[in-house]
């Protein structure tokens, strides 16, 4: 089991420190070196009552209707690291470890996740419900790589944007917690992010805690430190300076720029990982003007 997860980033900016009224997006995959990230497109679909859809591992049940999607994905996988819907929500995730091993029983990846919140979700809250909604049924696990000689397996979280607000969701097993953000920028990365502040969770997670000794239940419950392996909720993210000194002039070239720097090892080019695709969207909040999506479709966004 590979005890770290590959070093990604995503970020969202607001205004007032995004220019113009817009809702800036962005994410770096870093994904094994030798592993092929496609850029694809799915049409919005009407589905037959008791259908079925073939996710990576499991088959689940379908639901009537599905959005139209433009996902970055490994190419072996029918989930996806990043993408965006037609209705301007924007989801990526990103592999976390906490103290509770993940499964290596086959379930749905964080990927899967990505993907079915994009095709089912018109508004980054109904994306949200349905990953939770998911989770909770068919749990998540198995390989994170298409290498079969070894398993690896990791805890999901997530970033889900759209025009007025973004969440932050954050999972381990089926249990979960979201924080909502309107303002401001925010990353998040391959450590537990969620502290105190926490605006929506799993019915059962405090009881649950609770039940492992992992919280007495007086102190406040931050969850980062409750499901974190020692030391691992520190602060994990260099680009997030970048941007927050940009004052109120983000734009899609900045958050480029940030996807672009090596430097401050946001842009991966390790002898494991490799960053094998980037997305910046731009999410106009009036709702009038269109979004639009940059993918890379190629490795290394610093070339």
């Amino acid at each position: 089991r590979m005890a770290a997860a590959p070093p990604s980033y995503c970020f969202v900016a607001f205004p007032p420190c995004s220019k113009d009224g817009l809702v800036v997006f962005g994410k770096n995959s870093a994904r094994p070196r030798d592993e092929v990230q496609e850029v694809v497109y799915f049409a919005a679909a009407d589905h037959d009552p008791g259908s079925k859809v073939e996710c990576t591992y499991i088959e689940i049940e379908q639901v009537p209707k599905t959005h139209a999607v433009v996902l970055s994905r490994p190419s072996w996988l029918w989930g996806a690291e990043m993408g965006a819907n037609e209705h301007g929500v924007c989801v990526a995730n990103e592999a976390v470890v906490t103290r509770e091993p993940a499964s290596e029983s086959e379930a749905l990846l964080g990927m899967d996740l990505v993907r079915l919140g994009l095709e089912r979700g018109a508004t980054a809250k109904e994306a949200l419900d349905v990953i939770v909604t998911l989770l909770e049924e068919h749990g998540q696990g198995g390989n994170y790589y298409e290498d079969g000689s070894s398993c690896h397996t990791f805890q999901s979280a997530f970033l889900i944007v759209d025009r007025n607000e973004a969440w932050i969701l954050e999972t381990s097993g089926k249990y979960w917690a979201a924080e909502k953000i309107t303002e401001g920028v925010k990353c998040i990365c391959n450590q537990l992010s969620l502290t105190t502040k926490i605006d929506a969770e799993h019915p059962e997670l405090r009881n649950y805690v609770k039940s492992q000794g992992w919280w007495n239940g007086d102190s406040d419950f931050n969850f980062s430190e409750v499901f974190s392996l020692a030391d691992g909720h520190l602060a994990c993210c260099s680009g997030r300076e970048s941007l927050e000194k940009q004052g109120g002039d983000v734009s899609a070239q900045a958050m480029i720029d940030v996807l672009r720097d090596k430097d401050s090892g946001v842009c991966v080019d390790s002898e494991s990982f490799l960053t094998t695709a980037s997305i910046v969207s731009v999410l106009p909040q009036d709702p009038s003007f269109p979004c639009v999506h940059y993918f890379t479709g190629t490795p290394d966004p610093s070339r």
